[in-house]
């Protein structure tokens, strides 16, 4: 008997999974029907800034896979515009509405993929529902925003949001010409950052011209005749021809809680190594479940394409009968705006703190190659170890072209638990176009470990 898959969700964790399972399991034993929403499968939706910027000429090369091409290479029946409803775990089956007609209809399953994915956050504030308030979390909200800017031209722009998609579209908007507002609650953009170093983000922003307004709560928007004219914040009121929410998301649960599929302390479905929801056959990943942070040693929210990715890539491998664990995160992010990077792994100061860690830290500028090299760029680099132990907790990089993807290392030894002092020591290469002689990496380990050991010992180490 042909066993049939059902995924909810046609993009990373669902298509991912898919794709897996189909690798190991012939069509003519395991159907695969996979169910989205929306009019587009398996796209990058961290390429859509840089759609909207120009970057990105067409949205097409952002699209992996089209359905068309999971049908005929995959064997894979990936179906758009199709949105599941309701999963009912006692008949096996779910209702999908097809969303081009209206109708629904019931499709049994024997084994259940999850994928729902997030959804953005949208403050319920007056004049929310206005013409020109745009969220870009899926291809087609990206689509119908670079429309409306082409279209439109407009001349004074307001994102609401400092956070990575915040920071992403403020530099798309760029190559629009607009003048840029970025109004965020934090005391500092990018809140996975310490303060101390999401404000040189705030100080190259400024230097790009763009407003930065922080410490400040949106309350409302003005409109006229029904498109938005302006932003409201608890301090004053800014003009806007168009407005961008960039305010985080949260995992897409609904459906699964109304079905009975558990969720965990953090909201999100919970899962084990395997992606198992603990309900036979029913298997979860990407944005709507809970990870498990292997330094703070607890689950998280943690909404990023390459955790989702690899952990429908894990999910697929179990339900195609094979033995795989997805073993955690630990937060690894980075980004830009404009000719600054910035880049976090581990926990921050307070982070540390909550998860029960005495936290010792170090900063120390640099530069990206050697200082008498031609476009040596400053970089900043930050470490938060364990006192005591000097074990690495976490790490933060802010810099020019050639600082951010830095934090791979830090993320390298976070994985593997090193402390400072091992750090110190290891072989990277070097030559002065890459880096001085002491890498930016390396002399934040050496002054974090004096730091450690000069309390430890009370020998000031060299």
């Amino acid at each position: 008997m042909v066993e049939r898959l059902i995924v909810v969700g046609g993009d990373a964790a669902g298509m991912s999974a898919a794709s897996a399972a189909r690798r190991q399991v012939p069509g003519s034993e395991l159907e695969i029907i996979a169910f989205e929403r929306g009019n587009h499968t398996s796209y990058s939706a961290c390429g859509i800034p840089y759609f909207i910027g120009k970057d990105v000429a067409d949205a097409g090369a952002l699209i992996a896979r089209t359905p068309e091409e999971f049908s005929r290479n995959h064997d894979i029946d990936a179906r758009v515009k199709h949105e599941v409803l309701e999963i009912d775990l006692n008949r096996r089956a779910v209702r999908v509405r097809d969303l081009s007609n209206g109708t629904d209809v019931w499709e049994g399953f024997d084994q259940l993929m999850v994928a729902t994915g997030a959804l953005p956050v949208r403050p319920l504030l007056p004049g929310s529902g206005a013409e020109g308030i745009y969220g870009v979390q899926t291809l087609d909200e990206g689509l119908a925003l670079r429309a409306a800017l082409e279209r439109e031209q407009p001349r004074r722009a307001v994102i609401v949001g400092t956070g990575y998609i915040g920071l992403e579209l403020a530099e798309a908007l760029c190559a629009w010409g607009v003048e840029i507002t970025v109004v965020g609650r934090g005391q500092a953009p990018l809140p996975g950052l310490d303060p101390d170093m999401g404000i040189l983000i705030a100080d190259a922003m400024l230097g790009y011209g763009m407003n930065v307004r922080l410490n400040e709560t949106v309350t409302g928007f003005e409109t006229t005749d029904g498109k938005v004219s302006a932003v409201v914040t608890d301090q004053t009121t800014l003009a806007a021809d168009v407005v961008i929410l960039g305010l985080g998301v949260r995992p897409n649960t609904a459906l699964a809680a109304q079905a009975g599929i558990p969720l965990g302390e953090t909201g999100a479905i919970a899962v084990d190594q395997r992606l198992r929801t603990g309900i036979d056959g029913v298997w979860a990943a990407g944005d709507c479940v809970e990870k498990f942070h292997r330094v703070a040693r607890r689950h998280v929210r943690m909404a990023l394409g390459t955790h989702a990715n690899k952990e429908g890539r894990t999910a697929g491998i179990n339900i195609g009968g094979s033995y795989a664990t997805f073993p955690g995160v630990i937060g690894t992010a980075v980004t830009k705006i404009c000719d600054v990077e910035a880049a976090r792994t581990g926990l921050g100061e307070d982070e540390a703190r909550q998860a029960g860690f005495d936290p010792i830290t170090e900063v120390v500028e640099s530069t990206t190659r050697a200082g008498y090299y031609p476009g040596a760029k400053p970089i900043r680099t930050k470490l938060i170890a364990e006192r005591g132990t000097g074990r690495l907790l976490g790490g933060q990089i802010v810099g020019e072209e050639g600082a951010a993807k830095r934090i791979d290392v830090l993320a390298v030894a976070l994985w593997h638990e090193m402390t400072v002092e091992e750090l110190l020591n290891i072989d990277l290469s070097y030559a002065p176009p890459f880096s001085p002689l002491w890498d930016p990496v390396l002399i934040a380990a050496r002054k974090t470990w004096q730091k450690v050991a000069a309390e430890r010992t009370g020998t000031k180490l060299g």
